[in-house]
């Protein structure tokens, strides 16, 4: 009889016959739209305002049909630890683990919040000795390192607290802010009030080190040199049956000169690879972004399910846990929780060959990073071509290391600070072949689509607890421009010779695993739809130009059916994944500011570097939130606190659709010419009435997140020349 398996995968067939029904119809639709079109153009010349809005009309038709591969064929799944607990898998034979958590800037990443994520990881319920904790601190703060040191500390009392009362949120912060366990247990009352006295002595030491600043002077984030240190104390080499046992846990601060490039996050993740093969060497890795605490601790074996399943594991790459997160409000205005992405995109992917790489929480086989070279018949001399000049790195391959070994010796450190140096990669094939790759800001994005293109496959998994919860931006400048980093760095793989569109065609990935690339790197295009849908059609209502057939007229109904069924459609998905319908209009307000700001940022920054005018860059998202900001996102207010580039752009366009409705409705109805431009009409109504929060702001509201008066004004300016300037071409 067979052995039950680790895992189940469930097809969502109800979800895919609607999502390909839903395809097969509206492909017809939008067919129908571009014959329509065509045809028009024969009997007339275009005018140019038509050709725009027709190329929008391309574009969007075109990723829209990209974003197809995602619905049709999406799958959940399902997992069982205590079968892999229960068979062969004891204790012993788990394989180990090797935990990442990144770090680059103390004052957006505060030390408190990075300690408490590396709390959470040391505190999983796996073997002790088989888990190892990295932290790279990229921003070379001796007050991270501080607080590491008394994180370990303190770990040696929460360690066996969580194992003794079977905790569940083993992040110190958010278990003492919330006791969500409800434990009962003899003596619990009495140890949990113990424990949470030495996290307040903790939390105590490490902001009395932070406003002395002692310990931060002479700090220089960008130039520093490598330092690796294994914290430990005399205790982890006793054998005394009293002591407890804790996870290996190291610091990282890798060398930074202003005269070699760091290559961003991937950078700071191919130095933590190489050095953890010199001390732990496990051979699956889990990635976390500092604030990314660990809130199950069986993550790790829910992982392990399928990377030990002989039917999965030899060509599984990842298993790529949800982001999910603590602070977001009822009332998400902001789309904080990424739902399109991790409710209706990866659930799509994993029923083809597999989500992409998110960034974090995700566990990933160290093997599939080092590439297909990495074999023990490789010639020694080839693969040292291929990882640089270390031998003790080449070696340590085709070997593993004792994870049960703490002696870490002097010579092994300064191996390791070698492997940690600035010039260490030079004239391997870091970032390119192995490890995380350099071509983009998002180096989640291209190792993936690498990975994919290599045969591998890789596993979404979204258990019923949250495997890890995070901390979202709870303002709109932050949202927009991190959403302006994240575009910028799929762009940039569109103009590489890395673009998903045509690098290695006849790769193993499937045709439709492609299209999901395609369209995540093509996305930043939605750009110029949007400002085009934003603003001409609205221009030429003022003018009485037509865009669009009659609302009396049968093609009308295509354009309706199009824009109808496409709303539907979303409020559907919106409803299946168990959001109120109110979600529908939110995350329609937010990616239509997204549309406009981020992907026109995030396109502009790719340009300017192609010529040579501007550097990529990496701005970490700012961890920290004020009360005030916290306060507006809670009761669902836009804080319009943000950078001009920001505002003016979303402001104009909002003041230049109030003009042209109102002057243009109003023309429409004296000149009997409503039923040619109602299309127009309602395209403008449909912008105001969806960002009406920007005219609450501008004109309603008399708080501190209201719209800026200067930034109203400017845009009135804008707005003033805009349609000046358009009526002097039309009357030319």
């Amino acid at each position: 009889m067979e052995a039950p398996p680790y895992s189940l995968c469930n097809p969502m067939k109800k979800t895919t016959v609607i999502n390909r029904s839903y395809a097969i119809l509206q492909s017809i639709a939008i067919t129908s739209m571009i014959f329509y079109r065509l045809s028009s153009f024969h009997h007339s010349t275009p005018s140019f305002p038509l050709l725009l809005v027709f190329a929008s009309e391309l574009i969007l038709s075109f990723l829209w049909l990209l974003g197809q591969a995602y619905l049709w064929r999406p799958c959940t799944r399902k997992t069982f630890p205590e079968r892999l607990m229960l068979r062969e898998k004891t204790a012993e034979q788990l394989p180990g683990i090797d935990v990442f958590v990144c770090t680059a800037d103390p004052e957006k990443e505060p030390p408190l919040e990075v300690m408490n994520t590396v709390l959470s990881a040391m505190a999983m319920d796996y073997p002790t000795e088989k888990l190892s904790v990295y932290v790279s601190d990229d921003g070379g703060c001796a007050l991270t390192l501080y607080a590491m040191r008394e994180a370990r500390e303190f770990g040696r009392y929460w360690l066996p607290f969580c194992r003794r009362f079977g905790i569940k949120t083993r992040c110190p912060k958010l278990y003492f802010s919330r006791y969500d366990d409800d434990f009962a247990g003899r003596g619990y009352e009495e140890e949990k009030e113990n424990i949470k006295l030495k996290y307040k002595l903790l939390e105590e030491h490490v902001k009395k080190a932070e406003s002395s600043g002692e310990i931060l002077r002479g700090i220089n984030s960008k130039n520093h040199p490598p330092h690796v240190e294994v914290i430990q104390d005399e205790s982890d080499n006793s054998t005394g049956s009293n002591v407890e046992k804790m996870p290996r846990l190291v610091y990282i601060c890798r060398e930074k000169t202003a005269s070699a490039p760091h290559h961003f996050k991937a950078g700071a993740l191919n130095v933590v690879l190489r050095v953890s093969s010199m001390i732990s060497n496990a051979p699956y890795v889990l990635v976390l972004d500092c604030d990314m605490r660990c809130n199950d601790p069986s993550s790790a074996k829910q992982a392990m399910c399928f990377h030990l399943d002989p039917n999965i594991s030899p060509n599984l790459a990842f298993v790529q846990f949800p982001q999910m997160f603590h602070n977001l409000s009822n009332m998400d205005i902001y789309d904080g929780k990424l739902r399109s992405v991790f409710s209706v995109k990866w659930p799509g992917m994993d029923g083809l060959q597999g989500p992409m790489l998110s960034g974090t929480g995700f566990y990933i086989k160290r093997k599939a990073l080092y590439g297909d070279i990495v074999r023990e018949d490789t010639d020694f001399t080839l693969l040292k071509q291929y990882l640089g000049p270390s031998n003790e790195l080449v070696k340590s391959l085709n070997s593993s290391n004792n994870n049960n070994n703490t002696d870490i010796t002097s010579r092994l450190l300064e191996e390791t600070r070698l492997l940690a140096s600035c010039k260490y990669e030079n004239e391997s094939q870091w970032g390119k072949q192995v490890g995380f790759l350099y071509n983009s800001v998002i180096e989640d994005y291209l190792t993936g689509f690498t990975l994919h293109s290599k045969g591998w496959k890789s596993i979404f998994y979204n258990p019923p607890r949250a495997a890890f919860l995070g901390t979202a931006t709870t303002k709109l400048n932050d949202t927009l421009l991190q959403g302006a980093r994240w575009n910028s760095g799929a762009l940039q793989v569109t103009f590489s010779r890395l673009c998903p569109l045509v690098y290695r065609l006849t790769s193993r990935m499937s045709v439709l695993q492609r299209m999901c690339y395609v369209y995540l790197s093509f996305q930043p295009l939605y750009f110029f739809p949007i400002w085009c849908l934003a603003t001409v059609p609205q221009l030429c209502l003022l003018h009485a130009i037509p865009l669009y057939p009659k609302a009396s007229s049968l093609w009308f109904m295509v354009f309706s059916y199009i824009f109808t069924m496409s709303q539907l459609k979303h409020a559907e998905e919106v409803l299946s994944t168990g959001d109120p319908i109110r979600t529908w209009w939110d995350e329609q307000r937010i990616w239509t500011m997204k549309a406009i700001i981020s992907y026109t940022i995030g396109t502009m920054n790719v340009v300017l570097k192609c010529f040579g005018l501007k550097e990529a860059n990496f701005v970490p998202t700012n961890k920290v939130a004020d009360d005030e900001q916290t306060m507006f996102y809670q009761k669902g207010l836009f804080n319009f606190q943000a950078s001009t580039i920001v505002l003016v752009p979303l402001v104009t366009l909002i003041t230049l659709n109030i003009f042209c409705f109102i002057a243009g409705t109003v023309r429409t109805i004296i000149d009997g010419s409503f039923d040619a431009m109602f299309g127009q009409v309602f395209i403008s109504f449909y912008v105001l009435s969806v960002h009406y929060p920007l005219i609450d702001g501008m004109v309603f509201r008399k708080d501190k997140g209201r719209v800026p008066t200067s930034v109203t004004i400017s845009s009135v300016a804008i707005s003033v020349s805009v349609l000046y300037f358009g009526s002097l071409i039309h009357m030319s």
